[in-house]
This record gives structure tokens, C-alpha cells and sequence, in this order.
């Protein structure tokens, strides 16, 4: 499983709207995305945002882990 496929895995997962996810990393919901369906990179600060919202590990947010 790739980045892109967590991020929506995770968001879905936690009953959350793009616009949610997109205020914890400070972006628009055409932001958040665009970096869900691969128009755009996510940075490596809105990634560790993410892991600390979700308390998950990059390892883990980033498909290297499945636990």
C-alpha cells in the first residue's frame, strides 16, 4: 500500500471529510486532494502533522509497515 492510499484509508477510516485532514496540515480540501490522488507530493512536515494526528508511525503512514 502506497502513501496515497493510507492517507484516504486512515481519513475514511476515522470518518473524516478531505476538508478535516486538510485544516490539520493547513491546506484546502482541493489541496489535501490533490495529494490524495497524486497531483501533488506531500511534504514532509504536513507528514509528520499527519502521524501525530493519527498516532501512527511514518513507517507505518508511508506502507513500510502494516501494524
Amino acid at each position: 500500500m502506497n502513501y496515497r492510499e493510507r492517507m484516504r484509508e486512515l481519513r475514511e477510516d476515522n470518518d473524516l471529510t478531505q476538508s478535516q485532514v486538510a485544516n490539520v496540515i493547513n491546506k484546502s480540501q482541493q489541496g489535501y486532494n490533490h495529494i490524495e490522488i497524486g497531483r501533488a507530493e506531500l511534504k514532509i512536515d504536513d507528514l509528520i502533522k499527519l502521524c501525530d494526528f493519527y498516532k501512527v508511525s511514518a513507517d507505518y503512514f508511508i506502507g513500510r509497515k502494516e501494524k
